[in-house]
């Protein structure tokens, strides 16, 4: 049977990325409390196409995942992009792995319980001998604006925003990732904002809620800043990237603030 994407091409241009996006796949990740959790990933992996060739083979994606039973980990990706660039002969490959992460959240007064979920994403890429593994969590949380209160008599305008935290780690001694768990992302960035959101809260614990931004106001830079600090000082982290945003609740607008730092 002819392998046609196995043709030489004539163009005399290579490409920097080619692959499968959009594949659904059940994945495990590692889980602080309960040690792994299944959930279900949005992935996309990639490959370079060298100028020669006309196509790669996209069913070796498919396979490359498979063999790894769905284990999804900042220490299992380099072993999946290792095979996608070996199946591939491939110079360099890429995978990102977006997916729901579950934390079960007790209401601050009357202790009910829930679950909450997080946006969250492994970003890997291996060229050479070059490897790049990015951690990215997407919390939700509740900013109150400093600036209202200090000049309102009473109350001040307050919204839900998102504090999106991305983290670049070191080595550990077995050279591998210096391993960050998702729930200290999610703790950093909920302690930097006025007060976190909650899946499930009864009329005391909206009161404590409401009570405790109004405690805590802070700006988009403030809560970037706040995170940034923490990050800086982590021996684990070499660059990290820190995003809030606000959805302006008396603004027709949004309010945003990023810091980067490392390499």
């Amino acid at each position: 049977m002819q392998d046609v994407q196995a043709l030489p091409d004539d163009r005399e241009l290579a490409l920097d990325q080619v692959g499968v996006s959009g594949l659904r796949h059940p994945i495990v990740v590692l889980d602080r409390a309960a040690e792994k959790q299944r959930t279900v990933a949005d992935i996309s992996m990639s490959v370079s196409l060298p100028r020669e060739q006309k196509g790669t083979h996209m069913s070796r994606f498919v396979e490359a995942l498979a063999e790894h039973h769905g284990e999804v980990t900042m220490r299992t990706l380099p072993k999946i992009l290792r095979d996608l660039r070996e199946r591939l002969d491939a110079d360099s490959a890429h995978i990102e792995v977006r997916f729901p992460y579950f934390l079960e959240r007790a209401a601050p007064v009357s202790g009910a319980r829930a679950l909450m979920d997080y946006e969250c994403a492994f970003i890997g890429e291996l060229e050479g001998e070059r490897d790049d593994f990015v951690l990215r969590v997407r919390v939700p949380v509740t900013s109150l604006c400093p600036c209202s209160k200090a000049i309102s008599d009473y109350g001040a305008h307050n919204q839900r925003g998102y504090v999106s935290i991305s983290v670049r780690t070191g080595s550990d001694s077995r050279g591998e990732p210096a391993l960050v768990w998702i729930e200290e992302l999610v703790e950093l960035a909920e302690r930097c904002a006025s007060a976190p959101v909650y899946p499930l809260l009864k009329r005391p614990d909206e009161r404590h809620v409401t009570m405790q931004a109004y405690d805590n106001p802070v700006f988009v830079e403030d809560m970037v800043r706040n995170a940034a600090r923490v990050l800086r000082d982590d021996p684990r982290v070499v660059w990290f990237e820190v995003h809030a945003e606000n959805h302006e609740s008396i603004h027709n607008h949004s309010a945003f603030a990023r810091v980067s730092w490392g390499g």
